[in-house]
């Protein structure tokens, strides 16, 4: 260890495992949860900087301590350094040149920083053209929202920075939920590109950061099922799938959602890409539209269901009712569609596993009693990219699904 970050122990916290919890970060996760503490002050202030070490003294590395949360520890670096504005420019550009390689120099809207992923924990950075959205999830990282700032502005001159607080687990870090702009203030009109298509975004009003990168690689795995085809988009929020569907051939498309804020976008986006005359948007409860349609006796039979609903699961101990949820909303959308009908599904929650997710399918297709084939099998998009080490940070599934 070099003489600086020597030098740096001594100014932080000083936190020791229990004999043998050390093994789960040594194999790369990210988090130690404050039943594996051995030692740790009571009175240091929420997001301090720490050192971490094993119960036979060994440094494994350096993160914010939050005495009051679950997550006690989140690591940040494996040696001790000073943390500055300099040291985030550095793991900000990291992030940068990583998007830059996948999605192309030219693209300007993207997710700019996914957390533990991209070795910044708690932090969630999206791109909106020269607007940067934050999601700040850690009391360690809101301890550094002004370096921060100062790196984000220094890497990409944005002319304005909207800090989004609304996220339930700043609760469980004792993190205030007051949002706002932080630097500059939004354009009034803010539209982004993607995969050829122009989206109006409302960061303020709509859910999460406005816009859901997530899923941009799987909105153009749908481009081949629909041509020519009836199309019935449930939860469509701004309306992304819907207009990729409409754009590449499409004869109709319906998209329902719970938020009149996000059909108004997606209303809005349609007539920027000259789709209006395809699409038809309109606030409704997704779940009780597709039960009633589900039922025989409807007059409606759409050739393309996608069902892309917010998380069911908050919690873990949410779970098991979720998983019904899921069920019966999938079982609903095999039953609508005639022989050959294509559903597109997902879940997006990292307490649901792909195996899980995948068992979820099976028995909506037993529920339904159709024969349902897996086309496809996808995740999230390359800006959320997964940690190998930390299955928390994989947390999107999608389907391709044909009916029989």
């Amino acid at each position: 260890m070099s003489d600086e970050p020597k030098a740096a122990v001594s100014d932080l916290v000083a936190l020791k495992l229990k004999s043998g919890e050390e093994d789960r970060l040594l194999a790369g996760h990210r988090w130690v949860f404050s039943n594996e503490l051995q030692e740790a002050p009571t009175d240091a202030a929420p997001g301090a900087l720490a050192v971490l070490f094993s119960s036979k003294g060994k440094t494994l590395g350096m993160g914010f301590f939050n005495p009051k949360s679950l997550i006690a520890f989140r690591l940040l670096s494996r040696e001790p350094a000073p943390v500055d504005a300099a040291f985030l420019r550095d793991r900000l550009e990291a992030c940068l040149n990583r998007r830059t390689r996948f999605l192309g120099e030219n693209t300007t809207a993207y997710r700019l920083c996914f957390g533990e992923s991209d070795d910044l924990p708690g932090l969630i950075v999206d791109r909106f053209n020269d607007v940067l959205v934050l999601q700040v999830l850690s009391a360690g990282m809101e301890n550094l929202i002004e370096p921060l700032i100062a790196a984000l502005r220094g890497l990409l001159n944005p002319t304005a920075i909207y800090q989004k607080n609304d996220h339930p687990s700043r609760a469980l870090e004792g993190l205030s939920g007051k949002s706002g702009p932080v630097f500059g203030s939004l354009p009034e009109d803010l539209v982004i590109e993607e995969n050829g298509l122009k989206f109006k975004v409302d960061p303020e009003g709509a859910q999460k950061t406005g816009f859901y990168f997530d899923q941009r690689e799987n909105r153009r795995a749908i481009w081949p099922f629909v041509k020519g085809k009836t199309i019935l988009d449930l939860y469509c929020h701004s309306g992304a799938f819907a207009l990729n569907a409409a754009k590449h051939g499409a004869l109709r498309v319906f998209g329902i959602d719970s938020s009149q804020r996000a059909i108004d976008a997606a209303i809005e986006s349609a007539k920027l890409n000259g789709l209006e005359g395809k699409c038809e948007f309109r606030v409704d409860d997704a779940e009780k539209l597709l039960a009633e349609f589900s039922d025989t006796r409807r007059n409606f039979q759409p050739d393309v269901v996608f069902v892309d609903p917010p998380s069911l699961v908050p919690s873990k101990k949410h779970l098991t009712k979720a998983m019904r949820s899921y069920v019966k909303l999938n079982a609903n959308a095999f039953r609508l569609l005639r022989r050959g009908g294509i559903v597109a599904t997902s879940t997006c929650s990292h307490h649901v596993s792909r195996g899980a997710f995948i068992g979820m399918l099976r028995e909506a297709a037993a529920k339904a009693q159709k024969t349902v084939r897996l086309l496809e099998l996808r995740g999230q998009a390359m800006d959320h990219p997964v940690l190998l080490t930390m299955p928390e940070t994989e947390y999107l599934h999608f389907a391709l699904l044909e009916i029989g």
